[in-house]
């Protein structure tokens, strides 16, 4: 016989806003910065380096160091957003109310990068399925290099979130029937499916031929890394462990032991198979820094991670991502194959940071927000029909509430 949620797990603490999981937020697009500011191949082709180091030994080091950093900030993305979408759900909420506000957070900003792309150099270089299944945001579940990172190659990311939002609705239904003593279970369950995948690829799909951007074959990194419903355990994992901090039932993990355990998985992601460094070996890290945050959040201690200046950059972090392939890979292209002195590396690399940064701002303030604040709430015919006001959970990508939040980023 199976029990619903004790009423304690589903309850909203006094304290809801989480403004320092948004900041957090920026530190993880950085990472996936920095993962395509180093890379020795473009996802772009010719699939010339991104690398601006002239110095090879350095460049190298630089490119080792973060070598998994983008595949740590997708992954934290995707816990993210079914962890923020499971604390803001309320039961009963409208299936196509909550489908229309994930598809105008998304859309409208990829469709901008997916007509800007198009016009720098899409059109030219990719083929004419990757146009149209980019568009749509269907390009990922095509086990084809050419296409699955077509168009605006960071977007691959949207294609998972996509999946999530229309699932999320039906998978709260038995998730909200996991008994409170099993959510633990549950959520140790959601890394062990994570397991499987890694095996599954490593040993069911062709590891041949091997790709010329990574260690293992095209279709096991699209399999293992790139499949939305590879993706989708990391997700539920996400709405469980939102489900645990509500109840009281997650561990008195202090910052600095979150902090340790990051250091200790990306560590062990560096050394582990190849397929492993994509979510597996990260996953414990990730999941502990978002809800210790998520708790420091609650008990009132936001801290630098909830500064304005930094829920500012959280803000704009899905802008700040999806602008990467135009800034970074294109930019690239512009500048040719030319490789720099350290110094003038680091200008150069300075130089699309704050063009990212300039273009997410641009997303945010001029697309994102005003979409957003103009059609994504139902509106309310009159003051007496207003309901009351729901608990606002801080919105890592658009400064609203967590419902109406969150996009993957990634590579």
């Amino acid at each position: 016989m199976t029990a619903t949620v004790p009423e304690a797990t589903t309850a909203r603490p006094t304290l809801s806003k989480l403004p320092s999981l948004t900041g957090l937020r920026f530190f993880a697009a950085l990472l996936v910065f920095f993962f395509h500011i180093t890379l020795s191949n473009s996802p772009i082709p010719p699939n010339d380096p991104i690398n601006p180091f002239a110095d090879q030994q350095l460049g190298s080091t630089l490119e080792w160091l973060v070598s998994k950093a983008g595949y740590v900030g997708v992954s934290f993305f995707f816990v993210l957003s079914g962890f923020l979408l499971a604390w803001a759900s309320k039961p009963g909420e409208p299936k196509r109310q909550f489908w229309r506000r994930r598809l105008l957070k998304i859309f409208p900003n990829h469709l901008v990068m997916w007509v800007l792309s198009m016009v720098l150099f899409a059109a030219a270089i990719n083929p004419p399925l990757g146009w149209i299944s980019n568009l749509f945001l269907v390009n990922s579940f095509i086990p084809d290099g050419a296409v699955y990172v077509a168009v605006n190659p960071p977007s691959w990311t949207l294609n998972s979130e996509l999946l999530f939002y229309m699932l999320f609705p039906l998978l709260m239904i038995p998730v909200r029937k996991i008994p409170g003593n099993r959510l633990w279970l549950w959520a140790w369950l959601m890394v062990a499916a994570m397991v499987a995948v890694q095996l599954v690829t490593t040993h069911l799909i062709p590891a041949t031929p091997v790709s010329a951007l990574t260690p293992v074959s095209v279709t096991q990194f699209w399999f293992g890394y790139i499949f939305p419903p590879s993706r989708l355990f990391e997700f539920i994992l996400g709405s469980i462990l939102a489900l645990i901090v509500l109840s009281g039932r997650w561990l008195p993990v202090k910052m600095w032991h979150a902090l340790a355990l990051c250091v200790i998985g990306y560590a062990v992601a560096m050394v582990v198979p190849f397929v492993y460094s994509f979510n597996v070996a990260t996953i414990i890290p990730v999941a502990a820094i978002i809800c210790t945050v998520a708790s420091m959040d609650i008990a009132g201690r936001t801290g630098f991670l909830g500064s304005k200046p930094m829920v500012w950059l959280g803000n704009i972090s899905f802008g700040f991502y999806l602008c990467q392939g135009v800034v970074i890979f294109y930019g690239r292209i512009l500048l040719g194959d030319q490789l720099y002195s350290t110094p003038m590396a680091l200008l150069v690399i300075a130089g699309f940071f704050i063009a990212t940064l300039l273009g997410g701002w641009a997303l945010y303030g001029l697309v994102e927000k005003p979409v957003m604040d103009r059609w994504a709430r139902p509106r309310r015919k009159t003051p007496a029909a207003a309901a009351p006001v729901p608990v606002v959970v801080s919105d890592p990508a658009s400064g609203q509430a967590a419902g109406d939040a969150l996009s993957g980023v990634g590579r």
